[in-house]
């Protein structure tokens, strides 16, 4: 988490640059994964959301309704722009944290009914750490779209830590709860029945049965809580949407928040009839091509930046002839592909490397694409100047 929290505290530097893959990558270079990345992320929040209401409706609407809901919802509240966005953000939280409590609170005791399994080798180990990394690291590629609101004259230090602790604190936590949680849903008949139907949204409308209408509430208050998470996707998307061809600049960018649900509704109600296969998917691929991306940015600004923020030109950002090609960049990510993929251990792939080590294309791409990168640099700006 440290890598993605140093990118945050780069992009809010002195020289504030707006976006920070077009100072690395080039102009467009590399935007359809981000792209990608809002989509997955997007999708993630919408089937958990749809699914939530669904499962509190008692069959009244099914998981498709769901997803239209709460997708319509991220998307009204992406229009706000980033102070509204910002202050929501701030405040959502709490509402999520207070229903959490209250679930576990209600189900809790039935945690202790937990379904015997195999220690982990070592290999399922690093496997679902690059599932993590998946989850955390995309985070990096959207940090300036942000950050870059934080005033110039703010500690990095400062940022850097609020923004190490955003990631660390909810994650550790939230996922040991639902390790334990998952454990223990084949033991429960109601939580298996409530996953069988609606998925995790099943699950956490059974465990708070008990507590009648109150319950419910707490449900719905869960659903709509990943509304932050879908309107910071929308948001980002569509300042990365303007990055793709230099007239996209003259579209508003609630107009590309409107191609993204329109998008994304039809994505999810696909994704739900197979969510989890879907998700662990997902964020493989995504951790693969994330790890090169920080792997390339690391790079370039500490070797061939010096580690000072002032060699960026955030005026450039809209200049193509004023940025690299990208051609390092995008050929160091994709090289690294070649060792990556018999790296892969996937449901529908399996390397004949990760058939010994598991899955270790995450850490295979963060090492091999900043090492690729170095010549590719170099060649570049001998033959291109930026």
């Amino acid at each position: 988490m440290r890598r993605w929290s140093f990118c945050s505290s780069t992009c809010s530097a002195p020289s504030r640059p707006r976006i920070l893959a077009p100072l690395v990558r080039g102009r467009g270079c590399g935007r359809c994964f981000m792209q990608d990345s809002h989509l997955g992320f997007g999708v993630v929040s919408s089937v958990l959301g749809g699914s939530t209401l669904a499962a509190v409706s008692n069959g009244s609407i099914d998981d498709t309704a769901g997803i239209v809901v709460i997708g319509i919802c991220g998307m009204v509240v992406s229009f706000g722009g980033y102070r509204f966005l910002h202050q929501y953000e701030r405040y959502c939280w709490l509402f999520a944290l207070v229903a959490i409590v209250i679930a576990t609170g209600v189900g809790g005791s039935k945690l202790s009914h937990q379904t015997p399994t195999e220690p982990p080798t070592a290999a399922t180990v690093l496997s679902f750490g690059g599932v993590i990394a998946g989850f955390l690291i995309p985070w990096a590629g959207m940090a300036a779209d942000f950050s870059v609101y934080c005033t110039p004259t703010v500690s990095t230090t400062r940022i850097f830590t609020y923004t190490y602790l955003g990631l660390f604190l909810p994650t550790v936590p939230l996922m040991t709860l639902g390790a334990a949680i998952g454990a223990t849903t084949p033991s429960v008949p109601s939580w298996s029945a409530g996953y069988d139907l609606y998925g995790v949204g099943g699950v956490l409308e059974a465990m708070l049965q008990p507590a009648g209408g109150f319950g419910k509430f707490v449900s719905v208050l869960l659903s709509f809580s990943l509304l932050g998470n879908l309107a910071a996707s929308m948001y980002s998307i569509s300042l990365n949407f303007q990055l793709l061809l230099p007239f996209f600049v003259r579209v508003p960018r609630f107009v590309w928040s409107v191609i993204y649900t329109a998008i994304l509704i039809p994505v999810s109600v696909v994704a739900a009839k197979s969510f989890f296969t879907n998700l662990e998917n997902f964020l493989y691929v995504i951790a693969y091509w994330s790890a090169a991306f920080v792997s390339v940015v690391l790079v370039e600004h500490f070797l061939f930046r010096g580690g000072d923020c002032t060699r960026y030109k955030p005026s450039n950002w809209d200049r193509a002839k004023s940025l690299p090609s990208g051609v390092a960049a995008i050929g160091a990510m994709a090289l690294s592909f070649g060792l990556v993929v018999p790296c892969m251990g996937q449901v529908w792939f399996t390397g004949p490397i990760a058939e010994t080590t598991g899955d270790i294309g995450f850490e295979v791409a963060l090492v091999l694409a900043g090492i690729l990168y170095v010549p590719l640099r170099w060649l570049e700006r001998r033959v291109w100047g930026a």
